[in-house]
């Protein structure tokens, strides 16, 4: 029981879940088994509930345990990854002012690439822990967002990168009457870290793909990238926090368990399809709203 417990407390903890629902699953229990006695006629007698109760508040301890545990170290390692990249690239905006300030070196030169790097990833950085602050509080506001003014917006930040990394990137867009009901900054920080897991593993001059299609009732938001494919097995560690792929280590850690919570809480799901040997398709899967698709 205790094995059992202390699995499940970890899970939860790492699939974004409260500490309230780790101990209403086992309340959840405790209710479907007294349901299903009264449904079978079944005669539980007090020393049989007394055991049963004492066998609940020792899992829900141990689960709770481990959940604390778990998140209590996951904060030791994401500030430490989170310190690290702040440092990096403050630094690297610092080294290419003071070249610049010189005079010795020119704005369109690499040193001015350092520079929009280091201050868009500035801004990336800032971005995603506002949305993850605002995740872990619960604070949403859903407004009604129209998905191709969302992808216009994204794209010119998203085109810099791209030149700076001599990448190829290609916005597919979507109809103005399609639109979604969404917490706008979760949203743009799920795509945004799309793109920029797209950017640091697409191989040399590679292909990345923001594209937005709808059907009826659903809006999928896919970034493709041109990684190479994955490994069998890898697609699944994904969103698994503090996972990275590729040569490039920068980022906090967290992979792609941070776009998955931001699609939940918007209502969605993402998904992620591997092509073996080209690359991924990453899909933010919304529903679409649906006074839009009536009007």
């Amino acid at each position: 029981m205790a094995k059992s417990a202390t699995a499940h407390g970890g899970e939860l903890a790492r699939r974004g879940f409260t500490v309230a629902q780790v101990v209403h699953d086992y309340g959840g229990v405790c209710q479907t088994i007294t349901e299903l006695a009264i449904e079978k006629k079944a005669q539980i007698t007090a020393s049989e509930f007394k055991i049963f109760n004492l066998c609940l508040d020792e899992a829900i301890a141990d689960a709770v345990t481990e959940y604390v545990r778990l998140r209590e170290y996951e904060g030791k390692e994401r500030v430490g990854h989170l310190v690290h990249e702040l440092g990096n690239l403050l630094n690297g905006a610092v080294l290419a002012y003071d070249a610049l300030k010189s005079g010795s070196v020119a704005i369109g030169g690499n040193t001015g690439a350092l520079l929009g790097h280091s201050l868009t990833g500035l801004r990336n950085v800032i971005g995603r822990e506002l949305a993850e602050v605002r995740l872990g509080s619960g604070i949403q506001h859903r407004e009604i967002v129209r998905v191709f003014d969302f992808l216009e917006d994204l794209e010119v930040a998203a085109t810099i990168e791209a030149k700076t990394r001599a990448l190829q990137f290609s916005v597919v867009t979507i109809g103005r009457d399609v639109t979604v009901a969404a917490d706008r900054q979760i949203l743009a920080s799920v795509v945004t870290n799309l793109l920029q897991n797209a950017f640091k593993c697409t191989r040399a001059k590679g292909q990345i793909t923001l594209r937005a299609r709808a059907t009826a009732d659903r809006v999928f938001i896919e970034v493709e990238d041109e990684c190479g494919g994955l490994p069998p097995g890898r697609a699944e560690e994904l969103f698994t926090p503090y996972e990275q792929r590729g040569d490039d280590r920068s980022g906090v850690g967290l992979g792609l368990s941070i776009c998955e919570r931001g699609a939940r809480a918007n209502g969605g799901e993402i998904h992620a399809r591997n092509k073996p040997g080209i690359g991924c398709v990453f899909s933010v899967d919304l529903p679409r709203h649906l006074a839009a698709v009536a009007a």
